[in-house]
């Protein structure tokens, strides 16, 4: 970018296309190395899951070398289920030390005693899923499976008042995935229709506010801003807004992006105060980063049969490549009783829609519904997410759930703590605690910083002078560093998002101390300016 460049005309870009600019100039310069902080990809990742599941797969391609075992071939066929415990254990016996194995033998004992789970179901179930050699069946997802995954949902979303029969689930391609079918099937359904409004929680992960206006759905947006001086809380007039009964759905990412804080208890009474107000309102929830927080609770507990459940396995246990998701529903959703009230005409065409399906489509659940047009329709047959994913997807979940002591997530909190510790050190900026802060991410405020810094005169100057973009482009070109524009994701003053997870400590403290020097190169100028 040269200085002929007009910024203005990049701030209709999505922050997710315009790194890939800023990605371009932080690298133009051999003599260092680039710092991309923009994408939220961690660099962490759950090992012993994944050891479980390479062993798993060992065992369960030897088992289908039985079936055809007079070959030579290298054919394999359907595990045999006569002595299938058996060989199991003697699998376990035989490689007792490695990891991996152990992890699977705890793991069948947990799943038989603690979650009352069968476990010679369990075990055919993880064996023929991770050779995929069968449709997904059910196709929603699969049995054991989705008992599993239900479990370590409602311990993890602060849901100790609901059981695994309270909720269905239905394994997605991660959270995107889950929430493109979301889109698609209420709008299928008549839930939301062209032109109405719905609600979004901002700051708010950059698609949820370009979904909406596209032509294929046309909802009108209203934006429930949090407030950065309420330490990025929702003030209760904001959330008041949803008593408006034009707006039909409220669209949230808790903990939010990118500020990384999780809703506070006043703010989820006040929401379950409207929704006893206002018992029609959708509530969509995204809780990718819940985890990441000590005593979680999820609107989902709080408000459960209005609200719809993301919740995507990518961050966590740093899986973004295996895109696994779930959405979970209660069986008492209002999405169900909505479908069940549209107008006769409109039910007809609906059970038009999925006759195919079942022979009684007007009794096909929502989340059935979400299944079937996930493939429209017509290939609901082969829907589902893939076996072999739904049983990582599982040995993530136990991994959690046998972690009495949690120490994965304690390991994960003290390292992105540290990290964030390190950046705001060396910027020279004091960062608060604040005990509903996750900081995956965190959001650098230009202006404050500038205050912070060099005083009201200079943050003034900086923000009047300097278009947000520019000072982006500016650390890119300089310093070799890359951040995200807050302004992507709705944030209303000039900010830069920072993703505390992708990089080493050593590393922020060097993006710290590079946007202090540009800090001060820029104050140089302002007092040779202020001075002619």
């Amino acid at each position: 970018m040269d200085n002929k460049t007009d910024y203005s005309k990049l701030a209709n870009l999505s922050p997710f296309e315009l790194k890939n600019s800023l990605i371009e100039i932080a690298q133009s310069r051999s003599d260092r190395v680039m710092l991309n902080a923009g994408r939220g990809n961690p660099n962490f990742l759950a090992t012993l899951p994944r050891y479980a599941f390479f062993q798993l797969g060992l065992f369960a391609a030897q088992e289908s070398e039985m079936s055809f075992s007079f070959l030579n071939e290298n054919v394999g066929g359907m595990p045999i289920k006569d002595g299938l415990m058996g060989r199991f254990e003697s699998f376990i016996r035989h490689k007792c030390e490695n990891p991996g194995v152990m992890f699977l033998s705890k793991a069948l004992s947990f799943v038989r005693d603690q979650l009352g789970l069968d476990a010679y179901q369990y075990l055919q179930e993880m064996t023929e899923g991770i050779l995929g050699c069968n449709y997904p069946v059910p196709d929603r997802m699969l049995t054991i499976s989705e008992e599993i995954v239900k479990a370590y949902i409602l311990r993890e979303m602060g849901a100790t008042s609901m059981t695994n029969d309270d909720i269905d689930l239905f394994a997605t391609e991660g959270g995107t995935g889950a929430m493109a079918y979301l889109f698609n099937s209420m709008k299928e359904n008549g839930i939301l229709k062209a032109g109405d409004k719905i609600a979004l929680g901002a700051p708010i992960f950059t698609p949820y506010l370009e979904i909406p206006e596209l032509n294929d759905y046309e909802l009108h947006e209203v934006l429930i801003n949090a407030d950065p001086a309420l330490k990025w809380q929702y003030p209760e007039s904001e959330l008041r807004k949803l008593e408006d009964p034009s707006i039909k759905a409220f669209y949230l990412v808790n903990p939010s992006n990118p500020p990384s804080v999780k809703i506070d208890d006043k703010s989820l009474d006040i929401i379950a105060d409207i929704v006893k107000k206002r018992p029609d309102l959708i509530i969509l929830t995204d809780d990718v980063y819940g985890t990441f927080v000590d005593n979680f609770r999820s609107l989902f507990t709080i408000c459960p049969d209005n609200t719809i459940l993301v919740y995507s396995f990518s961050k966590y246990f740093g899986a973004t490549g295996w895109r696994l998701g779930v959405i979970g529903l209660t069986r008492n959703n209002i999405l169900d009783k909505k479908i069940a009230n549209l107008p006769h005409a409109e039910k007809e065409i609906l059970n038009k829609r999925y006759s195919s399906i079942i022979p009684e489509p007007e009794k096909l659940k929502f989340i059935d519904r979400l299944v079937g047009d996930s493939r429209a329709v017509a290939l609901n047959h082969t829907a589902g997410l893939s076996t072999p994913q739904q049983v990582q997807m599982v040995l993530f979940a136990l991994a959690e759930l046998m972690d009495n002591n949690q120490g994965y997530k304690k390991a994960l909190i003290n390292l992105i703590q540290r990290r964030s510790a390190a950046l705001y050190k060396q910027l020279g900026v004091e960062h608060e605690f604040d005990e509903n802060s996750v900081d995956y991410y965190t959001l650098l405020d230009l202006e404050d910083i500038a205050r912070k810094l060099y005083g009201d005169d200079f943050a003034k100057w900086i923000i009047t002078t300097k278009n947000a973009n520019e000072l982006l482009f500016t650390i890119a070109s300089e310093a070799g560093v890359v951040l995200l524009p807050g302004q992507g994701f709705a944030v209303q003053h000039p900010s830069a998002r920072v993703s505390l997870a992708n990089l080493n400590e050593y590393q922020y403290k060097a993006i710290g101390t590079s946007i202090h020097k540009l800090a001060s190169k820029s104050y140089e100028q302002f007092k040779h300016n202020k001075g002619k």
